[in-house]
């Protein structure tokens, strides 16, 4: 059956005017949580009322001329060559008012960009696809992954609220301090965004870019990666939870004695079941994306686990390529991104899952050997 052109235009407003078929959207800025935001916002609606007047104005004499002088009434055009009255008026009046716009946007600008007397200072660092936050001098550090489950983004489950903007470990700061970013990036250029914070800065390999913010009071703001940054782009969400400073600190403390039990954990005596559970879950977070849950892969940039001769050959081989990467090609070097815990997991599952069934084990004694063998 053929529609006419116009049946088809009347089915495609229908979709995107009635409420199922349409996200939430408005036509307007939100303020924000912070003050830099709040100058934003006011700077954007004073600018945009002095262009709304100008509109108004402008157009209101074009009409009105258009109106009042037209040739129907008898007007006939007046003859005249230039008038310097009118060249100093058109000349004087838009440098008074870009003048007027420009005192209140470079003291926002200079507000924005001056990262000065921070009471925190959080190194943020982009990979593909994730953001690692280390809280300078205290000892503190962790990835934040995507926390959508599979199951929402391969459209076999129904999305959740938050569907893609949700991690497994937010950037966790305290309200009324001034945090200060220094981001960068591992691999390629990545852009960490907050809009309710008014920070956008980009996350450039050998570059450091400095950002700020002092939030208001205690709440969850969500952000993303901006940069085309591979095939994962849309899966690197930003999640800042601020909290009370009481709460911060708290937070803080079981951050850095969770870390010493982490490290603890390199010369505990695990099991084969203990690194299997580990390890599904570490891959699924980590590795997953590229590899796939089932270890099919996505060849030929991202070969399969499923009896492939790294996960099937000599262990050495397998710990090789995981803790130093493979150069030329889109597998990272997951060393410094991962503990020796997880690591010695990751392997571990990956030679004895999807079918594999190896039998051996690797431990993060030997995840330890084996970089202290590479020194």
């Amino acid at each position: 059956m053929t529609l006419h052109p116009r049946a088809w235009m009347g089915i495609l407003l229908w979709l995107a005017f009635t409420t199922p078929t349409r996200a939430e959207w408005t036509v307007n800025m939100a303020p924000g949580a912070t003050d830099v935001s709040h100058a934003v916002f006011d700077l954007h609606m004073t600018i945009f009322w002095i262009c709304a007047v100008i509109g108004v104005l402008v157009f209101g004499v074009m009409f009105w001329s258009m109106l009042v002088h037209r040739r129907s009434t008898g007007q006939e055009a007046a003859h005249f060559h230039e008038s310097t009255t009118v060249e100093i008026l058109w000349t004087a009046v838009p440098f008074i008012i870009l003048v007027l716009m420009a005192i209140p946007a470079t003291k926002t600008l200079i507000d924005i960009y001056d990262p000065s007397e921070s009471e925190l200072d959080v190194q943020i660092t982009g990979y593909q696809w994730k953001w690692h936050y280390k809280y300078l001098g205290q000892d503190v550090e962790f990835f934040s992954n995507l926390a959508t489950p599979r199951e929402q983004i391969d459209n076999r489950a129904p999305k959740g609220e938050h569907y893609l903007l949700e991690v497994d470990e937010p950037l966790v700061v305290p309200v009324g301090t001034k945090v200060r970013f220094l981001i960068t990036a591992a691999d390629v250029i990545h852009s960490w965004w907050v809009p309710s914070l008014a920070v956008k800065k980009d996350a450039i390999p050998g570059f450091v870019n400095e950002a700020w913010t002092r939030i208001d009071k205690p709440g969850i703001y969500r952000g993303q990666c901006t940069e085309l940054c591979g095939k994962d782009h849309g899966f690197m969400p930003v999640v800042v939870e601020a909290k009370s400073k009481e709460d911060f600190t708290a937070w803080l403390a079981e951050r850095k004695q969770a870390a010493a039990a982490e490290r603890e954990l390199t010369s505990k005596e695990w099991s084969m079941e203990e690194l299997m559970a580990r390890g599904e879950k570490a891959y699924n977070t980590t590795c997953a994306a590229c590899h796939q849950p089932d270890g099919t892969g996505l060849p030929p940039m991202f070969p399969a686990l499923k009896g492939s001769p790294i996960a099937t050959g000599p262990v050495q081989g397998h710990i090789d390529i995981v803790v130093n990467g493979k150069p030329g090609t889109a597998m990272a070097a997951f060393g410094k991104q991962l503990s020796e815990v997880d690591l010695a997991a990751i392997i571990t599952y990956e030679r004895n899952a999807f079918g594999n069934k190896v039998g051996d084990m690797v431990t993060p004694k030997d995840i330890l050997a084996f970089k202290q063998a590479q020194e």
